[in-house]
């Protein structure tokens, strides 16, 4: 996954040295933001981030005051600047919205990912190892291979361990600086078995065994979510739509309501409906477990 600030057109680099005038009146307390940053892969810290966040809103609320306002004036609004400036405020505050908590979300997001394809990359070390393979070797093999974020994040292990750093070392630094707790367990037990010396096929044997009976429990626990959601979706998206088209249909039909309101009633329940769609299969991905 690629870390790149939504609405930005620039590198992160040359956003970084437009941004350093921003950069003052910053808190210098860790916060949780360092951590998602630090996930991200870039070279970035939060001072730098929230100064361009700082530095893209001002730009951005000068640009759409400015649109929005001569918009406001063709159109002929009485008040028009200061409507002008409160749909600038409006588009430039969810912009900022978004840019602020996009670091949380892309490590969530890749955090997932890596939890996806965690149980069949053990499954490749496990045979690895049945067949004599060594430690580093595998580790090599797995950045390799094609299993998302799971074989970057090996690859960053391995790359570790290229540079002079040992191979406990270089584990269990990878799980420090990653979000996703499994993937974080799955190394703590690969780096602890190797300080003390145990049957590694054992270790990771033990370690796809606790995720697999995670992942059942995730199963079970989906499933019962589901169900509310389904008869939400019925309701709102099926029977309600269903029932309300027939009576509006014989209501009108005993009215004289004007053509062009029928029109605009019918066409506000399909866009109705079809934003519960696409709502309800956004709920659907999001409630997904992570280990499937």
């Amino acid at each position: 996954m690629k870390f790149k600030i939504p609405f930005s057109f620039s590198s992160i680099e040359v956003l970084k040295k437009r941004s350093k005038s921003f950069m003052r009146n910053v808190k210098k307390k860790k916060t949780k933001l360092d951590d998602f940053l630090e996930n991200s892969g870039e070279d970035i810290d939060r001072i730098q981030y929230l100064a361009i966040c700082r530095r893209a809103f001002l730009l951005n609320m000068i640009f759409f005051t400015a649109i929005m306002t001569t918009l406001m004036f063709f159109i002929g609004g009485k008040y028009f600047y200061l409507q002008g400036l409160f749909f600038a405020l409006l588009i430039t505050g969810f912009t900022y919205f978004n840019q602020i908590n996009y670091p949380r979300i892309f490590s969530y997001n890749k955090a997932k990912e890596i939890e996806k394809n965690l149980i069949p990359a053990l499954q490749d070390m496990l045979i690895q190892l049945n067949s004599g393979v060594p430690i580093y070797r595998i580790l090599l093999n797995i950045s390799q291979s094609k299993y998302g974020e799971v074989s970057e994040e090996f690859r960053k292990i391995a790359n570790e361990i290229n540079a002079g750093t040992s191979q406990i070392e270089a584990i269990e630094k990878q799980g420090q600086n990653n979000i996703s707790e499994y993937f974080k367990r799955v190394l703590w037990q690969i780096s602890n078995g190797m300080r003390a010396g145990s049957d590694m096929s054992i270790v990771i044997k033990e370690s796809m065994k606790n995720l697999e009976d995670e992942q059942e429990i995730q199963i079970q626990n989906y499933g019962g979510t589901l169900n509310p959601l389904i008869m939400f979706y019925m309701l709102i998206a099926v029977i309600i739509p269903s029932l309300g088209i027939t009576f509006l249909v014989i209501i009108f039909s005993l009215t004289g309501v004007s053509k062009n309101i029928i029109y605009l009633i019918f066409f506000a329940i399909f866009g109705l409906v079809t934003f519960t769609q696409i709502m309800f299969l956004g709920l659907i991905k999001s409630r997904r477990p992570s280990l499937l």
